[in-house]
């Protein structure tokens, strides 16, 4: 079998050949196929597969050249996702944050999903919603409190902040005793 033009790799130890190594760029770009990545992220991920930086770096300089990653298109498509899964603009921003996309891209992606209709006391009303009925049950004594306390903490550790929190809470409680 052996010969010319025949598979060059060495057998591993269990007989098997080996893979050959996949270039960053190609890993970087499988990556992005699937969904959108930071620059960072990308780096982070290919740095775990043993990826040299000097080559992830260049992989990485070369899918922005060509438009494949843009820390800006990232950031869009982070805030519209999160978003709609309900989290909050600060959990969304920490996020970004820890994936390493630059401020200016992050503001960037906020204004535009606001522009698009985002409304941020909108989402964190909706989210708000799931605690109604028992906060309803429960009346006005100390359950109602702890029910409503609780509420908050919720949307809180979504990511809203403490007045959007307690606005989506006052806002739909009004709201829905007028329905």
């Amino acid at each position: 079998m052996s010969g010319e033009g025949a598979d060059d790799r060495e057998p591993s130890p269990r007989g098997r050949r080996e893979r050959p190594a996949v270039p960053a760029y190609q890993r970087a770009l499988g990556l992005l196929v699937r969904r959108e990545h930071s620059a960072t992220e990308l780096k982070r991920k290919l740095r775990g597969k043993g990826v040299e930086v000097d080559e992830l770096d260049a992989a990485v300089e070369t899918l922005q050249r060509q438009g494949f990653q843009d820390d800006r298109r990232y950031a869009e498509a982070l805030v519209r996702s999160r978003a709609l899964a309900g989290q909050g603009p600060i959990r969304i921003r920490a996020e970004l944050r820890v994936n390493g996309v630059p401020a200016v891209d992050v503001d960037a992606a906020f204004e535009a999903a606001e522009a698009e209709g985002l409304d941020w006391a909108d989402t964190a009303a909706r989210i708000a919603a799931r605690f109604l009925p028992a906060l309803r049950a429960a009346g006005r004594g100390p359950e109602a409190i702890k029910l409503r306390h609780k509420a908050v903490g919720f949307l809180l550790r979504r990511g809203f902040s403490q007045d959007q929190a307690r606005q989506a809470l006052a806002l739909r409680s009004e709201g829905d005793d007028e329905v």
